[in-house]
């Protein structure tokens, strides 16, 4: 049975929900799962995929905290020890990642409130990551400003040369399909010319580059 631990409110998302689920902690919208550990399956996944014990990360870069899925996965299924930088703009949401989940990791996490892509339009030129996760939400909606051309713009430059992107987007219904596919041909091929997409079921993870190649 999935038992709810809490719930809280924020400016930003009206209804947060902390459940127990098989183990793990979720945060929950009305909506969305913004967390689901090591099962928040769109990134675990991708990671799956890209085989990333074969390659050099060290620093990475996430936009969209949650409740601490990425680096909770990363350090504990794929055995991943990295520095991260992790920008969220809900205080109560960074609070809570940090009261169940990631006060616990092993690896060095600094959490910055505040708007992402004002966080990366003022970092652009001054930290370089080797690889970024996008995962910005507002309940079910993506922030029309992460979808403009001046945050990718700036994203790019935050990456390193052999640095690794990853863009979670909604891929389920009729709608989101036809938004994702607009915002993947007019937008982000225009900046990263060599990007690809996989679908991990219901999301595409769009990404700079094709990640699978051997």
């Amino acid at each position: 049975m999935d038992v709810h631990i809490e719930s809280a409110s924020s400016e930003f998302n009206e209804h947060l929900h902390v459940v127990l689920s098989k183990g793990r902690y979720q945060l929950l919208t009305n909506n969305a799962i913004y967390s689901y550990g090591d099962l928040y399956s769109n990134y675990r996944r991708a990671f799956e995929r890209i085989q990333l014990s074969q390659r050099r990360v060290n620093n990475v870069l996430i936009l969209g905290l949650g409740l601490g899925s990425i680096p909770y996965m990363l350090e504990t299924r794929f055995q991943q020890k990295y520095h991260y930088t992790t920008v969220e703009i809900d205080e109560t949401v960074a609070w809570l990642a940090h009261k169940y989940v990631t006060q616990y990791l092993k690896s060095p996490i600094e959490v910055i409130c505040a708007d992402a892509f004002a966080y990366v339009v003022q970092q652009a030129e001054e930290r370089i990551y080797d690889m970024i996760c996008v995962d910005v939400f507002v309940d079910d909606q993506i922030p029309s400003a992460i979808e403009s051309k001046a945050f990718w713009n700036a994203l790019k430059l935050m990456l390193g040369d052999t640095g690794i992107l990853l863009f979670n987007r909604l891929y389920k219904t009729k709608t989101d399909r036809r938004l994702t596919k607009d915002f993947y041909e007019s937008v982000f091929l225009n900046i990263f010319p060599d990007g690809d997409f996989m679908d991990v079921g219901g999301n595409w993870m769009i990404t700079n580059k094709d990640l699978l190649q051997k």
